[in-house]
């Protein structure tokens, strides 16, 4: 078993045999989640960013489900005088899961810290970024490149699987403001504008139109239970028995190559796909590309302006335009109620 497996799912009445199951998948990878690895190399890539721009701001890192946890980190902040904090997210696009549980985190975390007595900062959380160009252009060279390593034959007819995690569909029905709840929610929006964007930047740069499908990937759930689809292997399957010659797959739902991305798609999609006898490639995820972390800069510098009342452009690209900076009541909505912790404004209610 790996254990932060058991903080992951604790509460979600997924069974041990299951925890078994995936555990499994670490194994295969050394028993270590590359996440912590990933999450360093990012921060190095912020900190010379900031650095390079004249930006002094400390950066801390905290996890939800492993060392360093993100209590111990907001109480390290405050030993050392911190009093105002912007949070980043890991994850770009809005839903119960990507954002409101975050901000439920923060809320137990301060919660935590109030009751040793400690003096509570204020907390602001970034608005979503899954639309902003340096998020956007990673992944838009990405697509390139993996096309180019394609067999020359079947280049121009290749297929893009644009890859997110999927979840309950109730969950995303009901993702974002409650303006864009209905049929995918916010969630599935959010994604179908990225692949529009990523796909229309593709066709601009090769002169090829390439089709292309959001899928999903990484169910964990009971059956019974209904989330979305298709899921990828099952739309690898269907694409090659339409005489599609390649495929690439596109992480777009996720920030790094961590376990989802290298089990599920290098090493059960790419099986699948050999043994279709269908070529496959799949592209990289933003990880710690300079743009990404230039564009975390931006992000803060804008909120920091907004904060002081000033006017901003927010950058943002498609059809969507910007998030909001405040989540909207009845945002994302919790599985069930939850009070106000103490020390935090309604942003993390």
């Amino acid at each position: 078993m790996v254990p932060f497996l058991e903080n992951v799912t604790r509460g979600r009445g997924i069974p041990k045999e299951r925890l078994k199951e995936v555990g499994q998948h670490y194994f295969l990878f050394g028993g270590v989640s590359p996440i912590n690895d990933q999450n360093r190399a990012l921060l190095d890539a912020l900190r010379k960013d900031f650095a390079d721009h004249g930006l002094d701001l400390p950066v801390y890192w905290g996890n939800r489900n492993w060392a360093p946890y993100l209590t111990d980190t907001l109480r390290e902040m405050v030993s050392d005088g911190r009093r105002r904090i912007l949070v980043l997210a890991t994850s770009a696009y809005a839903s119960y899961s990507g954002c409101r549980q975050y901000r439920e985190n923060l809320a137990d975390s301060l919660a935590a810290l109030e009751a040793e007595g400690l003096e509570l900062p204020k907390i602001d959380k970034l608005r979503h970024y899954f639309n902003h160009p340096g998020f956007l252009e990673p992944m838009i060279d990405g697509v390139i490149r993996s096309l180019a390593e394609l067999p020359e034959d079947v280049r121009d007819g290749a297929h893009i699987a644009f890859s997110t995690h999927s979840i309950p569909t109730a969950s995303a029905d009901t993702s974002g403001p409650v303006e864009d709840h209905g049929d995918g929610g916010a969630y599935v929006r959010q994604h179908l504008d990225v692949a529009q964007l990523i796909a229309d930047a593709v066709r601009e740069r090769t002169g090829v139109d390439h089709p292309w499908q959001l899928v999903y990937q990484s169910r964990s759930g009971a059956p019974h239970i209904p989330w979305l689809e298709p899921d990828i292997g099952d739309h690898l399957e269907e694409r090659h028995a339409a005489g599609v010659p390649a495929v690439v797959i596109a992480p777009i739902g996720f920030v790094s190559d961590h376990m989802e991305v290298l089990y599920d798609l290098d090493t059960e999609a790419e099986a699948k796909a050999e043994e279709l006898g269908l070529p496959m490639r799949r592209s990289a995820t933003v990880g710690a590309d300079p743009r990404f972390a230039a564009a975390i800069r931006e992000l803060v510098v804008e909120r920091a302006a907004v904060e002081r009342g000033q006017e901003v452009t927010p950058c943002a690209l498609g059809a969507l335009g910007p998030s909001h900076h405040l989540c909207p009541v009845g945002c994302c909505p919790a599985r069930a109620p939850r009070p106000a912790a103490a020390g935090a404004d309604s942003t993390y209610a």
